[in-house]
């Protein structure tokens, strides 16, 4: 994930420990490679209905009347086929006409094993500029996902095609967050995320998955909203509203009380910011606002 957009979980008192180092991290994982291969086909088949669906709604007009350069959607399709594209068989050692796709679920399926399925998605945009706004969020969750999986790697060939595939997701995140204004590379450093902060990520946007799909050992965090619309957000200096996230964590940490430390911890870049929270209550609603500033 670029470091223009948090992930926010909450962490409550004692529970709260510092990152560990990438070495302590990399041990192997239920299911190993295999594990790591479904995960990764999961997101890789988000990202293709994604970019199906929106160059499917929207043509070249569209993107040139939202205010778009006129090669702009030439170069989404560029991205679209990006997904679907020839791997070098040389590392792979499969057939020629293999995509990032193909090549996962071959791989899986040569283990042998079952790959998992194409789920049923729902993508929440409903104009030309969401839509490049999200893709935006997608491609930065794919570069955060295939960067902090690649700890948990085992087999070179593997580690040498998500290397492969990370490149060209920041380069798609690059180039999309520069088409929004944005800046390009805003940080030195991406940001690794874990499995399950990646899924939780993905999770929001998958209606279904198949029965006959095998199951990822990944959990979602439960959802957070963020109530924005009592002021104008202004990123570093304003607070932060999460509408609900009281009871929500309780759901998780049923000794949760309203006099327990608890804090929102973002991140950017490598670092990560603990911000202690408060609670408020007005009717039915509890909320937890942060009360520190973040600074860079």
């Amino acid at each position: 994930m670029r470091a223009s957009s948090v992930l926010a979980a909450f962490a409550a008192g004692a529970s709260i420990a510092a990152a560990a180092p990438i070495e302590e991290r990399s041990y192997p994982i239920t299911g190993g490679d295999l594990t790591v291969l479904n995960y990764a086909l999961t997101l890789e088949y988000l990202e293709r209905k994604f970019y199906m669906e929106g160059l499917a709604q929207f043509n070249q007009q569209d993107f040139i009347n939202a205010g778009f350069p006129d090669p702009f959607y030439d170069n989404l399709k560029e991205v679209y086929y990006d997904e679907m594209v020839k791997l070098p068989h040389s590392l792979l050692d499969i057939a020629d006409d293999s995509d990032p796709v193909a090549f996962l679920a071959y791989a899986i399926s040569s283990v042998p094993a079952t790959p998992v399925q194409e789920a049923i998605y729902k993508f929440p945009f409903t104009d030309r500029k969401n839509f490049v706004g999200l893709a935006s969020v997608l491609e930065g969750v794919g570069v955060s996902a295939y960067f902090g999986a690649a700890a948990y790697i085992s087999l070179a060939n593997y580690l040498t095609v998500a290397g492969s595939i990370l490149t060209v997701e920041a380069c798609h995140s690059s180039y999309i967050r520069a088409a929004l204004t944005e800046s390009p590379f805003p940080k030195p450093f991406d940001t690794p995320l874990d499995f399950n902060q990646v899924y939780s990520l993905a999770s929001q946007f998958i209606v279904s998955i198949p029965s006959t799909s095998p199951p990822l050992p990944f959990k979602p965090f439960a959802p957070l909203t963020i109530d924005t619309s009592q002021y104008n957000f202004t990123a570093g200096s304003s607070s932060v509203t999460f509408d609900g996230a009281f009871y929500t964590a309780q759901k998780v940490k049923p000794d949760l009380t309203t006099s327990t430390q608890v804090y929102a911890v973002f991140f950017s870049g490598l670092d990560k910011y603990y911000v202690q929270v408060e609670y408020t209550h007005n009717g039915d609603v509890s909320k937890l606002h942060h009360i520190h500033r973040i600074t860079n």
